[in-house]
């Protein structure tokens, strides 16, 4: 059955216009009266709900019954990845939101080539947050990860929790992991990797250096082998 991000509040019994996004959508796939479709508001649970009426542009259904239903990842992850190629950026945050990602934290990194800044920061903000919703919608996760403002390095080092780990080319680094029920922290650098001095301060934070084996993968694969590796 498709499904639909709605932000609007959802009602056992209510009948309503659709946002403008998902209106479109459902246009898109040419759902006609009578249509089921499933609706979710991001916060958990999910809703059936009954197409009513289909107009060029409004789109009338009326909600069903709330089901608790939850598609998340065994232990939550908190990416906190460096800026990257504007594709590769976005092609991570689907993928990492499809593997459970509970917080994306897009970080400016000495060797960053994406540089943002100004308004251009605040429309990759929402093509980001609108690349989430969409990951949501295929994958059936009903909770959107939440998609922080863009963070220089030593903001998002200030990071706290029991389990940080930072990719890190150190004779001392293990595979990550963490504790059940314990949310994982994962920082991963830009295309360069991370500068000595940005390591050693990450380091000196309480930041564990964390290694995925031998092969030299590109970020956004490492981003999300180490997603992978700490999901549970």
């Amino acid at each position: 059955m498709p499904r639909f991000f709605c932000d609007l509040p959802l009602v056992d019994g209510a009948e309503m216009a659709l946002p403008e996004g998902a209106a479109r959508h459902v246009q898109v796939l040419r759902l006609q009266p009578g249509s089921g479709i499933t609706l979710f508001d991001g916060t958990g649970g999910e809703f059936g709900a009954e197409v009513l009426e289909m107009g060029r542009k409004l789109v009338q259904v009326r909600v069903g019954a709330r089901q608790a239903v939850e598609r998340e990842a065994a232990r939550p992850v908190h990416l906190l990845l460096s800026l990257i190629a504007s594709e590769r950026f976005d092609w991570a945050v689907e993928k990492a939101t499809e593997l459970g990602a509970v917080r994306i934290t897009p970080v400016l990194s000495e060797r960053s080539s994406l540089r943002l800044s100004g308004e251009r920061t605040e429309k990759k903000l929402v093509h980001w947050r609108a690349v989430a919703i969409a990951a949501c919608e295929q994958c059936g996760r009903n909770r959107l990860p939440v998609i922080d403002a863009v963070q220089g390095f030593e903001q998002a080092i200030q990071t706290t929790g029991p389990a940080r780990w930072i990719l890190a080319l150190d004779p001392s680094a293990k595979p990550p992991q963490a504790d059940a029920n314990t949310t994982a922290c994962v920082l991963v650098g830009p295309e360069g990797g991370f500068s000595g001095q940005e390591q050693a301060s990450a380091i000196a934070r309480g930041w564990q250096p964390a290694t995925l084996g031998h092969a030299t993968l590109r970020a956004e694969t490492a981003a999300l082998a180490a997603m992978a590796a700490l999901r549970g």
